[in-house]
């Protein structure tokens, strides 16, 4: 297994970088390819078996030659930010779709079938609210961000019918844990809150609070992604992935709060464009497919090891 890597764009990330972990502890050799926008160099470890080609994949050449010799590839990397992509839709789109047609093309000239999608709850837009959602639920993308994700399932289907690939597409709900950035503003609400928490300082919530996410530890997202690069075949069709619990915003916090002993001070302001009000994910198709931890990572659970308590 190590002779041929595994590639993984955007693989310096939160996402990747913990995937990358898991890879090597199963006997893999890695090929990161990342332009480090929001990814970082001190992610990944000190390895032999790990290689970062640092790039772009909205540069169809470097995607090509990161492509080249690989066994399967997890395409991770885009901006994976919505209100970045409603402030530079054009930008976004290079590496949100560009990036994903990239990667199909240097797939089909480089002989790789098997790839791994992370796709978005986002493209169900308000569809099914206040619903568990289901994959069968109608698409509805509110933002640019959204519409290159489904754009690019699409596309995925489009090359696997056409050129033979086997596309596992994946829409993400919403992961959290370990390397997750509070800094950067395509961080995640969680390491949002978490790091103002832990420096006390004051939180603001766009919205009410009572809007509500379908949280997911990151360590069980990466072993579902390992199960799909590791399945004797990729069965059709999108699978979502969330843990079908609805937490609020106003839970999250207390969560914080309990782990760490208190809270700042919390303020709430309006809600900010194409942010979706309800979101939960039916899990029926994943859990039939793969396998999650038993228990799945409590809330608690994974912010104690978010917040190293």
């Amino acid at each position: 297994m190590a002779d041929r890597p595994i590639l993984v764009t955007g693989g310096a990330g939160f996402i990747g970088s913990n995937l990358v972990d898991a890879l090597l502890a199963r006997g893999y050799s890695v090929r990161v390819l990342d332009n480090l926008s929001t990814g970082k160099r001190a992610n990944l470890p000190d390895d032999e078996r790990v290689e970062l080609a640092v790039g772009d994949v909205a540069d169809a050449a470097c995607v090509r030659r990161a492509m080249s010799g690989c066994q399967a590839v997890v395409h991770l990397a885009a901006v994976a930010s919505v209100q970045a992509s409603v402030e530079d839709p054009i930008g976004t789109h290079q590496s949100n779709l560009i990036g994903t047609l990239n990667v199909c093309e240097a797939m089909r000239a480089e002989g790789v079938t098997r790839v791994l999608f992370a796709s978005s709850a986002a493209v169900y837009g308000n569809n099914g609210e206040g619903e568990a959602i289901d994959e069968s639920t109608p698409t509805a993308p509110l933002t640019p961000y959204a519409a290159d994700k489904l754009a690019s399932e699409h596309y995925l289907d489009f090359y696997r019918r056409q050129h033979g690939l086997e596309p596992a597409i994946f829409r993400f709900f919403n992961i959290y844990g370990p390397r997750q950035d509070p800094a950067s503003p395509y961080s995640g609400v969680i390491s949002i809150f978490t790091g103002r928490a832990q420096k006390g300082m004051p939180i603001s919530v766009f919205g009410d609070g009572e809007q509500t996410r379908d949280f997911i530890y990151v360590g069980d997202l990466v072993e579902v992604l390992v199960q799909a690069l590791e399945a004797p075949v990729v069965e059709q069709g999108v699978v979502n992935v969330g843990l079908n619990q609805a937490t609020s915003l106003k839970q999250l916090l207390a969560a914080i709060g309990d782990v760490l002993g208190g809270l700042p001070a919390v303020s709430y302001q309006a809600p900010r464009s194409g942010d979706i009000r309800h979101s939960r994910a039916n899990n029926a198709r994943l859990l039939q497919r793969y396998r999650l931890p038993e228990p799945p990572t409590s809330m608690r659970a994974g912010l104690a090891k978010l917040l190293g308590r």
